[in-house]
Order: structure tokens, then C-alpha cells, then sequence
């Protein structure tokens, strides 16, 4: 794995943590840590998709959040588990892997002003 895949990857995981405080903060500490996490995922996001195919990146950075997000939520937080939702992660899983599967490496053309 390249080091624009690992920004995609920090910054899904941080994605579920922003997400999780969108839900769950309740002073102006726990509010100022999701702020920064926010942005701190955003940043990632933004450097990975300054090199590779947006498109992909952004559904990558999302599954890895939605994913990451059901999971803690039944893990952490006691949300109902139901196997549905298992398996409807699992497909956008899939999705998401195939995306990077097929997806190259290579900068994106630079656009000419």
C-alpha cells in the first residue's frame, strides 16, 4: 500500500471517530475533539485525492467510515445487531475493495488552465 492509500485509510478511521462525536459529544471538549476530527480527515482526504482518482478515493473513504460506524455503533454503543446489516456492510465492503482493486496508482492527468 502506497502512502496516498494510507491518508485514505487514516482518514476513514478518523471519519468514524467525527461521525461517533456528531452523536455522543456532549460538552465543548468532547465538540472541539469531533471539530478536529473533521478536519483532520478532510486533510487526509484532500491529499490522497491530489493523486488519485477522486471517485474512488471518496467511495473508499466513506466505506471504510460507514463500515467502521455500524461496526463501533453495535460494538461500542449497544445498536441492535441484525444480520441484515451485516450483510449489507459486507457488500459495500466488497464494493469498495473491488473499486481499489481496479483502480491504478498513477497521478491523475493535470488540468491545463
Amino acid at each position: 500500500m502506497n502512502r496516498n492509500w494510507l491518508y485514505v485509510l487514516l482518514g476513514g478511521l478518523v471519519e468514524i471517530l467525527w461521525v461517533m462525536g456528531l452523536k455522543h459529544s456532549s460538552n465543548i471538549w468532547e465538540w472541539a475533539g469531533t471539530l478536529i476530527a473533521i478536519a483532520a480527515s478532510f486533510l487526509l482526504l484532500i491529499e490522497a485525492a491530489k493523486r488519485l482518482p477522486v471517485g474512488t478515493v471518496y467511495a473508499v473513504f466513506t466505506g471504510i467510515g460507514t463500515a467502521g460506524t455500524v461496526a463501533t455503533e453495535m460494538l461500542v454503543f449497544g445498536e441492535p445487531f441484525k444480520p441484515i446489516k451485516i450483510l449489507l456492510i459486507c457488500s459495500l465492503l466488497i464494493g469498495v475493495i473491488g473499486l481499489k482493486l481496479v483502480t491504478s496508482d498513477q497521478a491523475p492527468a493535470e488540468v491545463s488552465k
